[in-house]
């Protein structure tokens, strides 16, 4: 595996064509977009990376996979009444099918079903409270209490968010939203700045890879019903209107983050983070995508077969 990741960082390295970083949230653009990273963790506790694996970035869109996971922890499946479980087909940050759809967005993996996750799981909480919840989760999953938020990025996000703004409004105007909208905005911005490296990131996917138990801790995170759904919903709707193609090119449940990071699951397999900077026009990382490809060829993880 360690010889299988080398070979990945060393074509990686020789790419002249990284793609571009997310020049619209001021705090992203400034990230160096030479940089590379890759991290495999197995079921059995065997962690192999190769590159810049313990640089912390911005997982960004990653975050909702964890938020998603802690909704249905605490509502279940009413989390649905909520937000959809189908593929948009339109860029993360549309508005266009909220109006069609009356203001429920498509899935939950998009910016305004994310939102409507948060809405969902604020419970009447203060952002404050809503977001050491998540923090925990994320620290708990990838057992490491060091993972924290990057207040930079944060604000960032905060000062250029008019159009994520829009679509909180937008639902409210429909009557979905339980809670003031610049709370729920505040902690989607706080959750989205949330900091890791490619090491943290594997580790805490590691229970989507084994039905809902992390193997290494042997501690339940959810049922296996419930991890299954959850890798269904990254393989359909995880890279937004890019989700076919990299269902086609690597055959793995995944979820990219505009911070250049993918998180991708090989149920029974191992949980896999890259993390390159450099954005294809999708907004999904470059490098980051053509290192799953070059890693599913090598090991036959593809969920479509060999």
């Amino acid at each position: 595996m360690q010889d299988i990741l080398n070979d990945i960082y060393t074509t990686m390295l020789s790419r002249t064509d990284r793609g571009q970083v997310a020049n619209y949230i001021p705090q992203l653009a400034c990230v160096n977009p030479e940089q590379f990273a890759i991290t495999v963790a197995l079921p059995d506790g065997q962690v192999f990376s190769a590159g810049c694996a313990e640089t912390l970035f911005s997982i960004q869109s990653i975050s909702k996979v964890f938020t998603l996971t802690i909704a249905l922890g605490k509502l279940g499946d009413a989390v649905w009444s909520r937000v959809g479980r189908e593929p948009s087909g339109d860029p993360f940050n549309s508005i266009v099918q909220l109006e069609h759809e009356n203001g429920k967005p498509r899935n939950p993996f998009i910016n305004a079903g994310a939102i409507a996750v948060v809405d969902a799981i604020m419970m009447g909480h203060q952002p404050r409270e809503t977001l050491g919840e998540i923090l925990q989760f994320v620290r708990f999953l990838a057992n490491d209490e060091s993972i924290g938020i990057d207040e930079k990025v944060a604000q960032s996000e905060l000062t250029t968010g008019d159009r994520n703004a829009a679509l909180a409004h937008f639902m409210a105007a429909y009557g979905r939203m339980k809670h003031p909208v610049d709370q729920v905005l505040g902690t989607y911005f706080h959750q989205c700045a949330i900091s890791m490296n490619c090491l943290q990131l594997a580790k805490a996917g590691m229970f989507l890879v084994s039905d809902g138990v992390n193997k290494h801790t042997g501690i339940r995170v959810v049922s296996a019903q419930r991890a299954r759904r959850i890798n269904s919903l990254m393989l359909m709707c995880g890279h937004y209107d890019g989700s076919g193609e990299f269902a086609y090119r690597v055959g793995l449940p995944g979820k990219s983050g505009v911070g250049g990071g993918i998180l991708a699951v090989a149920p029974g397999k191992a949980s896999i983070a890259v993390w390159s900077p450099g954005l294809d026009s999708i907004g999904n990382s470059k490098l980051g995508t053509e290192a799953l490809e070059m890693l599913v060829q090598h090991t036959g993880w593809s969920i479509f077969g060999h």
